[in-house]
C-alpha cells in the first residue's frame, strides 16, 4: 500500500485544509495514461477509490494509481514560492 512521509502528509493536509472542500476532501491520485498520474484536490472520493489517511492526509486512488503506487513512498517538497513538488519512490 502506498505510504506518505511526514512532509507529503503536512503538504497535503495544508493544499487540502486551504480548499473549499477541507472537511470531506482529499488529494485524489488517478491514472492518466501510461505511467503518467493526474494529481488534484477532489471533495470526496470516487466510487472505487481507496482511501488512504495517514495522520488526517488523506489521499483518494483510483484502481489503477492504487495498483501502480501498491509498493511506493509518496513524499512532497515545498519551494519558497509555494509550489510543491511531489516525488515517488520504491519503499525499503
Amino acid at each position: 500500500m502506498l505510504t506518505l512521509t511526514e512532509t507529503a502528509q503536512t503538504v497535503i493536509t495544508g493544499i487540502v485544509g486551504q480548499s473549499d472542500v477541507a472537511d470531506t476532501g482529499g488529494l485524489r491520485i488517478s491514472a492518466a495514461g501510461g505511467d503518467q498520474l493526474n494529481v488534484g484536490v477532489a471533495p470526496a472520493p470516487s466510487e472505487g477509490d481507496q482511501v488512504l489517511d495517514a495522520s488526517g492526509a488523506r489521499v483518494f486512488l483510483d484502481d489503477v494509481a492504487t495498483t501502480q503506487l501498491a509498493d511506493k513512498v509518496l513524499d512532497a517538497a515545498p519551494d519558497d514560492q509555494g509550489r510543491v513538488t511531489f516525488t515517488i519512490a520504491q519503499q525499503g
